[in-house]
Order: C-alpha cells, then sequence, then structure tokens
C-alpha cells in the first residue's frame, strides 16, 4: 500500500466582477485548450450557468450540480459530468445556485464550503490536474468560495474606458483573502480580451494595464471575433466550432502561454 500523498490539483478560479467581459469563454476555452495535455474539471459556479451550456448540457439536462456540493446535498463523485471534449469534465451550475448566497449566509465556515468538498473528494478528483472555476460577475460569495479554494485567479478584462478601475477591485479583493483566508492565493494573471487592433481605445487601454500590472498581464490578446461569439449557441468551445479561427487561435495560445509561466523561473546567480 502506497504511503504517497495524492497529488492535489491545480485550482484556477477565473473570476471579474464586471459581467460580459469573456469569463465564461474564457473558462471553456482555455479549460478545452488545456485538456489536450491535461486532465481538467471545470466547476461551473455562476448561477447563470453558461459554462455548462456552452459545453453542450443545457439546463432542463443538468440535475444536480455545484449548489448541492456546496449545501452537502451530494458529493463530488455523484455530481461530475463527462463533456464532448476527452480529458475535460463537467460540474454544472444547477437551477437553485442563484439561492445559494442567502442560504450559505448563517452557515459556518460558509467560506470554506467548495475548498473542504474538494478536499474532501480525492477519489473523484483522482488524476485530475486542472481545476478551473467559473465565477459569477460578482464578488459574493459564491466567489469568495472560489478564491478561498483556488491557487490563483485569472482575470479576463475586456479593452474599455473603465477596465483598469475594476481589475484593480478584484486585485484589492485577491489580496485581502490572500491575508485572511488563503495564503495560497494569488494573481496568476490578467487576460485582455475583446481586443479590437482596429481601435485606438483597445490599444490604450492594454498600454495602461501592462503599464499598471506589467508581466502579470498575459502577451497573448483575445481578439472580437465572432466564430467566439456563435459557439456558445452550439454547445461547443470555439475550438471545436470553428478550430481555424482567429478566436480558436488565441485561446490555444492563451493555455501555451500558461503553460510556460506554470515553469518554474532559472534562479540567477548573485
Amino acid at each position: 500500500m502506497s504511503n504517497l500523498e495524492p497529488i492535489r490539483p491545480k485550482i484556477i478560479a477565473i473570476a471579474n466582477q464586471k459581467g460580459g467581459v469573456g469569463k465564461t469563454t474564457t473558462a471553456i476555452n482555455l479549460a478545452t485548450a488545456l485538456a489536450t495535455t491535461r486532465k481538467v474539471l471545470l466547476i461551473d459556479l455562476d448561477p447563470q450557468g453558461n459554462a455548462s451550456t456552452g459545453l453542450g448540457l443545457p439546463r432542463q439536462e443538468r440535475g444536480l450540480g455545484s449548489y448541492a456540493l456546496l449545501v452537502g446535498t451530494a458529493p463530488l463523485a455523484e455530481l461530475i459530468r463527462p463533456s464532448a471534449i476527452p480529458n475535460l469534465a463537467l460540474l454544472p451550475a444547477d437551477a437553485d445556485l442563484a439561492g445559494a448566497e442567502i442560504e450559505l449566509i448563517d452557515v459556518e465556515a460558509r467560506e470554506r464550503r467548495l475548498l473542504n468538498a474538494l478536499d474532501t473528494a480525492q477519489d473523484a478528483l483522482a488524476g485530475t490536474e486542472l481545476i478551473i472555476i467559473d465565477c459569477p460577475p460578482s464578488l459574493g460569495l459564491l466567489t469568495l468560495n472560489a478564491l478561498v479554494a483556488a491557487d490563483e485567479v485569472l482575470v479576463p478584462l475586456q479593452c474599455e474606458f473603465f477596465a483598469l478601475e475594476g481589475v484593480s477591485q478584484i486585485a484589492r479583493t485577491i489580496e485581502r483573502v490572500n491575508k485572511s483566508l488563503n495564503p495560497r492565493l494569488s494573481l496568476g494573471g490578467i487576460i485582455l480580451t475583446m481586443f479590437d487592433k482596429r481601435n485606438n481605445l483597445s490599444e490604450l487601454v492594454a498600454a495602461d494595464v501592462r503599464g499598471f500590472f506589467g508581466d502579470k498581464v498575459y502577451e497573448t490578446v483575445i481578439p472580437r471575433n465572432i466564430r467566439i461569439s456563435e459557439a456558445p449557441s452550439h454547445g461547443l468551445p470555439v475550438l471545436l466550432y470553428d478550430h481555424r479561427s482567429a478566436g480558436a487561435a488565441a485561446y490555444i495560445a492563451l493555455a501555451q502561454e500558461w503553460l510556460r509561466r506554470q515553469k518554474p523561473k532559472p534562479e540567477t546567480s548573485p
């Protein structure tokens, strides 16, 4: 019998309190791209359930999901669903998730419900190397559960006028969670989305964000692309809907950059 501890999956929260910034699109397509080399679980923690729909699981077919996990109705092993993508499993958002923020408010250690549920699901997670959590567009209790469970946060950021103000707010939230609830948590990076190279504002926002956050901003940018917009209505990531599109190429490049950033930097001699 082996005494080796099971390897804990790396947990990435995709979060931004602003809606419409490409958060769910990034969660779906980054998970799909990373599933070509890793075993990935995507957790849909957004009551809108768009990540579940975008992976081809309609609302009426979901059954129990992330709400049941948070309130303890069922263990993770009974809730994980396969997707059409090899190596990518889904924990869908069930219909009751919208009420979780209110129902959990008086529960002891309410901000640790997701972390505790994942920690006690080692058998269900056997072989899983990455967990990606699609957070709701708010900084409420559901997002807090994701941040307490996560190792890093990726922040999709739309190239628009108020972008820097929004990302500064979530950066401060990450810092507070790191100090008080989860010392593992870090800002893994900022991903510029809906980038329009024909628009001077996109270039100006990108320059501002890079000037403020430096190498925390990913080199890969996600362009405005009609194929990215069309793909969810077909229940497919853009990588499967049109793998030759600029949107698919950008998410493949993003996954490759994420993998490169995981490699330890060589130590420099004094």
